[in-house]
C-alpha cells in the first residue's frame, strides 16, 4: 500500500472496468517532465512506504533540474522482469540455489519465489548449423534440443517450481520481438491497479520495447534476480536527452539507415547513463516498427533507455497484434489521463537536445567492428580498402608476395589483395579474396521486427530471382526472424519461395548470428580463409558487430538492412560498390545492379498492407507458453528445490552461498594484488564474458574433454552459462582479447607471476595459482570498461577468477553495476590519467588503502592506491549510490538479498 502524501490514489473508469490509478498531477511539476520521468514519478507515488520511498523523493522527481548532474538517488521498482536464456538460465540456477542457501540457514525455501512476473524466452540456443536447404530448420531444432536437454528440463522445472515465472519454449521467437507483440502491456493492471507497464530485462535490447511507450532497459542477471525478489532498482534521476524528429525518410532509406544515423550521433554526443527520448513532429510520422528498431539500438549509442510517448500508433500497432479492446481503450484513456500521450507541438523540459530530419538519411551501413562506425553505402567500398589494411598481414599491405609462395601477388591497385581457389563438394571451383561476404544474416531483433525492412529483402530476393541471379556460392546465407507472423507473412505474400531460391532459407527463430551462433563456414571455406590468412567479411541485419562475435574465421563485420544483406549475398564482396557495380548478369549475359531489383515503397507497404493481419499474431500467439511436443514431453524433477546432477556439464550448482553467515564480514582493504590483465580502451563484456564456441584446446574445452563431452558436444559458452566451471574458464578468453601484459598475444593469455620471470599462461590457469597462494588480482582498463550486453558473466566470471578490483578510466553503467553485484571494487582513474600515463606496466603489486570507510556506512570518494614501484594516486570510488554500497559490503546483491528476506 501507497503511502498517498500528495493524495495522488484516484480511480479510472473505462468501459464498464474501473482502475485505481495515482495521479501525477497531484505532484507540482510533473506536467514539465519528460515522459519518462513521469513514469518514475507515477512509480513512486504507487510505491511511496515512507522508508525507501518517501514523500522527498518524490518532490525531489517532481523539481527535477533538467541541467543539474544526477546526485538525486531514487528506488525503481518494475513491474516485470523479461530473460533469455542465455542470461536466464543462471538467474534460476542461483534462485534454485538460494532457495538452498535459505534451506541450509533455517528459513522457508519458499520465500525464494519471483514477486514480479517473470518472462523468459528460449532463443540465443539456436545455432545456424544448416542453411540453405528447405529442411534447415528442422535440423537446427533437433540439434538444439540434443545439445541443450539438460538446460531445457531444468527450465521447465522452473516453470513447475516458481510462481509468476513462465518460459517462452525454443523455436518461438526472439525475447525483445516476442514482447513488443505480445507480452508488453503498456498499461498494466494488477491487484486491480493500472499503471505504466515498466520492466528490466537481462539483455541490453529489452530497450525495444521503449517504442512501445514502455519504459525497461537491460540489466545484469544478478540485478534482475534481486528485481524478481522484490528488490527495486537502485538508480539516480538520470540527465534525459531530448532527440526532436522532423520530415519524413526518403524512398530508398530504411529504419536501419535510421537507426545507424542515429547512434552515430548519439554515440558522439555522449548519452552514457541517460534516458534518450524521441519527440516532435516527426514521431508521429515515424511507424512503431521503425520505433522499436531505434529502441533496440539504445545500447549501441550507449544510453539507458530510448523512448517515445503512446499516441496512436501505439494504439494501432496494439490492435494489429491482437491485444484485446479493452487493453488498448485503457491504454489510451490511462494515457491521456496522466498526461503522458504524445504531444507533437509540445517542447518538454529536457537537458540537452538534438534534432534529426528525416529527410536527410541515406542508405548506410556500419563497420567493420563497431555499430557506431556509419558508412554511408556509397562509400563502403572504398572506405572497406581502407579499413581492411588493419586486418591483413605487412606483407599484403606492401605488396609483396606473401606466404604460400603459392599465392598470387598480395596487392592490386594498392588494395590488398590474396586470391585463393577453392574447391566445392561437388568439384566445382571458385576464387575468394579479402573481402569476401563469406556470412550474409537476415537475424536479429533489431529489423526482423520490423516487416517493412523484410518485406523489402524478400522483394529483393524475387526481383533478383526473376533476373537470374542467386547468391555467391561462398556465402553462408541464413533467415532467423524473431517470430513466426514473419514466416507467415512471408507465405501469405507468396515471397517464401524467392527467399528460398537465393539461399535464404528458414533456419530458426532466434538471434542466431548476431550473437555469435552463425554455425561453422562451409569447411572448404573456413580452411581457405585460414590456411591464407584471408579477411573475410560478415553483413548482418544485427544491432552488433564487435571482433570475434560473428564468427571465429570472420574479421571484419558490417550491419546493413535486410535487403541490403540480400544484395551483399548477391555481389559476394565488400569490394564491390553495390551502389554503382553490377551484383551479376541476368539470362541474357547483362549487367543487373541494385537500382534493377530494389523495390518501391509502394510495393513494400502494399506487401505489409494485404499481408498481414492480426489473425497471424492470435495464431503465433494463442498458447505460446505451452511448446510443442517436443518440449512437452521433456521430463522433469518435482519438488521446491533443484535436483542437482553431479554429472552435468550443463547445469551446476555454483558457490556462492557457501560458507555464508547471516552477518556480513567487515570491508577489507586490499593488499599484494597482482594483475590479471591490463587492457585498453572500449574492452567490451563480449571480450570479457564467454561467448560463441569453445575451443578443445582451451581451458573450458579441456574441462569439457576431461568430464567425457566429444568435441562435437561442446555446444556454446552461451548455453553452459548454467555451468560456472565452464564460464569461469572462458572469462576474458575471447580470441580477439589483448592483454597488455603479454604482449604478442591475442585471446585470454596472460603471465603467471606466481612463477619465476611470470612466464605466459592462460588466464584462468594463473587465476587458479594466484588464487591458491592467496593474492587478490586487479584489472586496469581505458575507457568505456564494459560496454557491450549486459552479461552478468562478465561481472560473475571476473569475481570467480579472484578479482577484487577493477581500475578503469571509464565505465559503461551495466557492467559496473554489476560488477559491485558481484562483490569487485570498481574504481576509476583521476581526471586525465591513466594506466599509460601513470606508467603502469600491469607487473606491479598494488594495494587498495581507504575501502573500510564503507564500513563506516558511507562511501569514501576516492581510496588510496600504491604500488611497489612507487606509482601512487587516488582512485575514484564508482560505488555511485547507497543502495550499490549495501550490495558491496554485503559481497553481493545477491548475498544482500538474502540476508533482507531471512530477516523478515
Amino acid at each position: 500500500m501507497s503511502a498517498n502524501s500528495f493524495d495522488a490514489r484516484s480511480t479510472l473508469q473505462v468501459g464498464d472496468e474501473s482502475y485505481e490509478i495515482f495521479r501525477l498531477d497531484k505532484v507540482e511539476g510533473a506536467a514539465r517532465l519528460p515522459y519518462s520521468l513521469k513514469v518514475l514519478l507515477e512509480n513512486l507515488l504507487r510505491t511511496e512506504d515512507g522508508a525507501n520511498i518517501t514523500a522527498d523523493h518524490i518532490r525531489a522527481l517532481g523539481g527535477w533540474d533538467s541541467q543539474a548532474q544526477p546526485s538525486q538517488e531514487i528506488q525503481f521498482t518494475p513491474a516485470r522482469v523479461i530473460m533469455q536464456d542465455f542470461t536466464g538460465v543462471p538467474c534460476v540456477v542461483d534462485l534454485a540455489t538460494m532457495r538452498e542457501a535459505v534451506k541450509e540457514l533455517g528459513g522457508d525455501p519458499a520465500k525464494i519465489n519471483p514477486l514480479a512476473p517473470a518472462e523468459l524466452v528460449i532463443d540465443h540456443s539456436v545455432i545456424a548449423d544448416k542453411f540453405g536447404t528447405a529442411d534447415a530448420f528442422g535440423q537446427n531444432v533437433e540439434l538444439e534440443y540434443g545439445r541443450n536437454k539438460e538446460r531445457y528440463q531444468f527450465l521447465r522445472w522452473g516453470q513447475t517450481a516458481f510462481d509468476e515465472f513462465k518460459v517462452v519454449p525454443p523455436g518461438t521467437g526472439i525475447v525483445h520481438q516476442v514482447n513488443i507483440e505480445h507480452l508488453a502491456r503498456t498499461v498494466m493492471v494488477r491487484n486491480g491497479q493500472a499503471y505504466p507497464d515498466t520492466l528490466v530485462g537481462t539483455d541490453s535490447h529489452t530497450t525495444m520495447v521503449n517504442g512501445l511507450g514502455v519504459l525497461g532497459w537491460g540489466v545484469g542477471g544478478i540485478e534482475a534476480e534481486a528485481a524478481m525478489l522484490g528488490q527495486p532498482v537502485s538508480m539516480l534521476i538520470p540527465r534525459v536527452v531530448g532527440f526532436k524528429l522532423t520530415g519524413e525518410l526518403t524512398p530508398g532509406t530504411t529504419a536501419t539507415d535510421l537507426v545507424l544515423t542515429i547512434t552515430e550521433m548519439l554515440r558522439k554526443h555522449g548519452v552514457v547513463g541517460k534516458f534518450v527520448e524521441f519527440y516532435g513532429e516527426g514521431v508521429a510520422a515515424t511507424s512503431l516498427a521503425n520505433r522499436a528498431t531505434i529502441g533496440n539500438m539504445s545500447p549501441e549509442f550507449g544510453s539507458t533507455a530510448a523512448i517515445f510517448p503512446i499516441d496512436d500508433e501505439t494504439l494501432n500497432y496494439l490492435r494489429l497484434t491482437g491485444r484485446d479492446a479493452q487493453q488498448v481503450a485503457l491504454v489510451e484513456a490511462y494515457a491521456k489521463e496522466q498526461g503522458l500521450w504524445l504531444d507533437p507541438a509540445a517542447e518538454p523540459d529536457f537537458s540537452e537536445k538534438l534534432e534529426l530530419d528525416l529527410s536527410t538519411v541515406v542508405p548506410s551501413i556500419a563497420g567493420p567492428k563497431r555499430p557506431q562506425d556509419r558508412i554511408v553505402l556509397a562509400e563502403a567500398a572504398t572506405q572497406f580498402e581502407r579499413d581492411v589494411l588493419n586486418y591483413v598481414s605487412d606483407a599484403d599491405e606492401a605488396g609483396e608476395e606473401s606466404f604460400p609462395a603459392s599465392d598470387a601477388p598480395a596487392a592490386t591497385n594498392g588494395v590488398p589483395s590474396r586470391p585463393t581457389t577453392v574447391t566445392a563438394p561437388d568439384g566445382s571451383t571458385y576464387e575468394i579474396d579479402h573481402g569476401a561476404v563469406t556470412v550474409a544474416a537476415i537475424t536479429s531483433c533489431t529489423n526482423t521486427s520490423n516487416p517493412y525492412v523484410m518485406v523489402a529483402a524478400a522483394l529483393v530476393a524475387k526481383k533478383a530471382v526473376e533476373k537470374g541471379l542467386t547468391r555467391k556460392p561462398w556465402v553462408k546465407t541464413t533467415l532467423a526472424p524473431g517470430s513466426k507472423v514473419v514466416t507467415d507473412y512471408f507465405d501469405k505474400a507468396g515471397l517464401t519461395p524467392y527467399l528460398d531460391k537465393v539461399g535464404f532459407n528458414l533456419v530458426g527463430y532466434g538471434c542466431t548470428t548476431c550473437i555469435g551462433n552463425s554455425g561453422p563456414l562451409p569447411e572448404e571455406v573456413s580452411k581457405a580463409v585460414n590456411d591464407h590468412d584471408l579477411a573475410v567479411t560478415s553483413v548482418l541485419s544485427g544491432n552488433r558487430n564487435f571482433e570475434g562475435r560473428i564468427n571465429p574465421d570472420v574479421k571484419m563485420n558490417y550491419l546493413a538492412s535486410p535487403p541490403l544483406v540480400v544484395a551483399y549475398a548477391l555481389a559476394g564482396s565488400m569490394k564491390v560498390d553495390i551502389t554503382k557495380d553490377a551484383l551479376g548478369t541476368d539470362q541474357d549475359g547483362n549487367p543487373v545492379h541494385l537500382k534493377d531489383i530494389w523495390p518501391s515503397e509502394a510495393e513494400v507497404n502494399d506487401v505489409v498492407a494485404n499481408a498481414i493481419g492480426e489473425d497471424m499474431f492470435n495464431k503465433s500467439y494463442q498458447d505460446v507458453f505451452a511448446g510443442d511436443a517436443q518440449w512437452q514431453a521433456l521430463s522433469i524433477p518435482t519438488g521446491n528445490t533443484f535436483e542437482w546432477d553431479p554429472q552435468s556439464t550443463y547445469v551446476r550448482k555454483p558457490p556462492y552461498f557457501e560458507g555464508m553467515a547471516m552477518e556480513p564480514s567487515p570491508v577489507q582493504d586490499i593488499a599484494g594484488a597482482r594483475v590479471l590483465a591490463k587492457l585498453g580502451d572500449s574492452v567490451t563484456t563480449d571480450h570479457i564474458s564467454p561467448a560463441g564456441a569453445i575451443k578443445a584446446d582451451t581451458p573450458a574445452g579441456k574441462y569439457l574433454t576431461e568430464h567425457g563431452v566429444e568435441r562435437r558436444d561442446f555446444n556454446s559458452y552461451g548455453s553452459r552459462r548454467g555451468n560456472h566451471e565452464v564460464m569461469i574458464r572462458g572469462t576474458f578468453a575471447n580470441i580477439r582479447l589483448r592483454n597488455q601484459i603479454a604482449p604478442g598475444t591475442e585471446g585470454g593469455y596472460t603471465r603467471d607471476f606466481t612463477q619465476a620471470d611470470g612466464p605466459v599462461s592462460f588466464i584462468y590457469d594463473a587465476s587458479q595459482n594466484y588464487q591458491a597462494a592467496g593474492t587478490p588480482l586487479v584489472i586496469l582498463a581505458g575507457k568505456e570498461y564494459g560496454s557491450g550486453s549486459s552479461r552478468d558473466w562478465a561481472a560473475k566470471g571476473t569475481a570467480l577468477l579472484g578479482v577484487k578490483a577493477v581500475v578503469a578510466e571509464s565505465y559503461e553503467r551495466i557492467h559496473r553495476s554489476n560488477l559491485i553485484g558481484m562483490g569487485v571494487l570498481p574504481l576509476q582513474f583521476p581526471e586525465g590519467q591513466s594506466a599509460e600515463s601513470l606508467g603502469l606496466t600491469g607487473e606491479e603489486t598494488f594495494a587498495v588503502s581507504g575501502v573500510t570507510g564503507l564500513n563506516d556506512g558511507t562511501t569514501p570518494r576516492t581510496v588510496k592506491v600504491t604500488t611497489d614501484s612507487g606509482v601512487e594516486f587516488d582512485a575514484v570510488v564508482r560505488i555511485d549510490t547507497p543502495g550499490e554500497a549495501d550490495y558491496y559490503r554485503n559481497g553481493g546483491i545477491m548475498q544482500y538479498v538474502l540476508r533482507s528476506l531471512l530477516r523478515k
